[in-house]
């Protein structure tokens, strides 16, 4: 890339790449991943499109559905989109709030009943993400006055008054929890930064919607513990696992959530459009997006975790990191004008058009492994939803929209 024509033809091929991206991801999700019987969204599918008909139905995978479509139809206006958003939408406000308690279950049965019913603040943020993007999109009272509750649930029970910051999980009844882990792969740490992240992105997203000067204060100060307690001052990485006391207990590194925090705590400053913190906001993105490269390879995608302490890595390339590279990577171009970091974006598109783009069966496999053999994980689980790759789709097309002014 040596100018700016060049440059701008490659904006608009993007773009348009990015848009014929972003209508197969969802149609993939309207063909196949509906459930009609049932109501909702199947809850499992593997790399052939085989369909487990009664795996549970998890929050974090119905709340990014019902984000991806509301955020789709509010970039495109396509009507098929709202009426996928609507369906997530229902079926999440009838099956997943937890009526007598608040809040939402972390897992329900093919059939809707309540599985696991404790509180993962993290699902709650997801239900506070996706529920204030309908409303966005369809201007639902009830979906905004849904996430407010959910906002408020989050702040009453898991927000620590005494050190700052979201305890991680409850009981059913908010009671303190012994296993508080979001996955069995994660620390049983009372506070994460996957989940502050999340609660964050939350948090932002209603407040493009419900402007209230608390919920503003609390974003401005989850920015501040990322600032003061997440990012490391010396490595620029994200520490993932803390003690109540904000004591680091990890020496993981997360490439993918290094650049995904990189563009996701500025959106958040650019939306309460806090001045004092914005500049500090673009000087961590660009050194977050610095560390994230650390971890890129030379086929332009993005390792998976490496362990500081005994020097291991995780030489995986799951989807999901490829996805916020795109993002996080162009968001360092914008801020500094260096083409270098639009061209990691670029190849990190080009990898997953190589390895991850599922050809034959459509949308996204999970990952690869080091020798470029697909990964055998779900391509629909609780983990595996529209959400990363679609919003990967979405924020550039905006982005390069707003450059381009076509």
């Amino acid at each position: 890339m040596t100018g700016y024509a060049i440059t701008d033809e490659m904006l608009l091929q993007y773009k348009k790449e990015l848009q014929q991206e972003l209508g197969a991801i969802l149609s993939f999700w309207q063909e196949y991943a509906t459930d009609h019987e049932f109501g909702g969204f199947y809850g499992r599918m593997d790399n052939s499109n085989h369909v487990f008909n009664n795996a549970p139905k998890g929050a974090v995978l119905n709340a990014r559905i019902l984000w991806a479509f509301s955020a789709a139809y509010n970039l495109t206006a396509n009507e098929s989109y709202l009426e996928s958003a609507t369906r997530a939408f229902e079926y999440f406000i009838n099956y997943f709030i937890d009526g007598k308690n608040g809040g939402v279950y972390w897992t329900i049965d093919y059939q809707g009943f309540p599985l696991d019913t404790r509180k993962q603040i993290y699902a709650l943020s997801f239900a506070v993400y996706g529920l204030s993007e309908y409303y966005l999109a369809a201007k639902s009272e009830e979906a905004k006055q849904a996430a407010i509750r959910m906002y408020d649930a989050i702040v009453m029970h898991s927000y620590d008054l005494t050190n700052g910051g979201y305890i991680e999980a409850l009981s059913a009844d908010w009671k303190p929890l012994h296993d508080l882990r979001l996955s069995e792969k994660d620390a049983n740490e009372k506070k994460s930064m996957n989940t502050h992240l999340h609660v964050l992105e939350g948090f932002a997203n209603l407040y493009r919607s419900w402007a209230d000067e608390v919920l503003k204060k609390r974003i401005a100060g989850l920015i501040h513990i990322f600032f003061e307690h997440i990012i490391d001052p010396e490595t620029h990485h994200l520490k993932l696992f803390f003690d109540e006391e904000w004591h680091s207990k990890s020496r993981i590194i997360s490439y993918g959530h290094d650049i995904e925090a990189a563009w996701l705590i500025l959106e958040a400053v650019e939306i309460i459009g806090d001045p004092v913190l914005m500049n500090q906001a673009k000087i961590a993105a660009i050194q977050m997006a610095n560390a994230a490269a650390e971890g890129l390879d030379t086929d332009g995608g993005l390792w998976y975790e490496y362990n500081s302490d005994s020097k291991h890595w995780i030489r995986e390339k799951h989807s999901w990191p490829q996805a916020e590279s795109m993002i996080g990577f162009f968001n360092a171009w914008q801020i500094t004008g260096q083409e270098k970091y639009l061209q990691i974006s670029l190849d990190s598109w080009t990898f997953i058009q190589k390895f991850i783009l599922d050809k034959a069966n459509g949308e996204w496999f999970w990952g690869i492994t080091q020798n470029y053999s697909i990964m055998n994980e779900d391509k629909v689980g609780l983990w595996k939803c529209p959400y990363h790759n679609s919003r990967a789709c979405i924020e550039l097309i905006k982005r390069i929209h707003l450059l381009k002014n076509d």
